[in-house]
């Protein structure tokens, strides 16, 4: 089976939220619709990551095509995964703590993880509309890694002046 990796990144705090998702259905759809298999690895540090995962697992049940893994990557086993695990798992199809940023220090850990999903990845997805924060550095990452990047909801990539 064909495997499609696709990363989704994005600021915690989102502008325009419904923008955003309307672009992601689109995406996300033409996904599902064009690929074998779509493997979506997202994290859960804000308003973009639950509304991607929302977004995904609504136009796949609306689809149903049977080909589509919501992967929740944490940085590391945090309080609240612990103590919902079981909701976790029943949201996700998968939880995965990434290996590489587990025994990192927690200061530097979401950066560590980030990558490790970028370098795993065909495609990145992403909500970027400020030049700042962790999912702006992630995409300057992705890009550097040339991987393929289309910012959702927005015309371009903010670059730096």
């Amino acid at each position: 089976m064909d495997v499609y990796t696709v990363s989704l990144f994005g600021h915690s705090r989102l502008s325009n939220p419904m923008d955003i998702e309307k672009a992601l259905e689109r995406a996300v759809r033409e996904l599902i619709k064009t690929k074998e298999y779509v493997e979506f690895l997202i994290g859960r540090k804000g308003d973009f990551d639950l509304l991607a995962a929302s977004v995904i697992r609504t136009v796949n049940k609306e689809l149903d095509y049977g080909n589509v893994s919501l992967v929740l990557v944490l940085p590391y086993s945090t309080s609240e995964y612990r103590k919902n695990k079981e909701n976790f798992e029943k949201y996700y199809d998968e939880v995965e703590i990434c290996g590489q940023s587990a025994l990192a220090h927690f200061k530097g850990a979401y950066r560590i993880c980030n990558r490790s999903m970028v370098d795993r990845s065909d495609l990145i997805l992403c909500g970027i509309e400020r030049e700042n924060g962790g999912a702006y550095q992630t995409i300057e990452y992705a890009i550097k890694q040339q991987k393929p990047v289309k910012n959702i909801g927005y015309s371009t990539l903010p670059s730096r002046k």
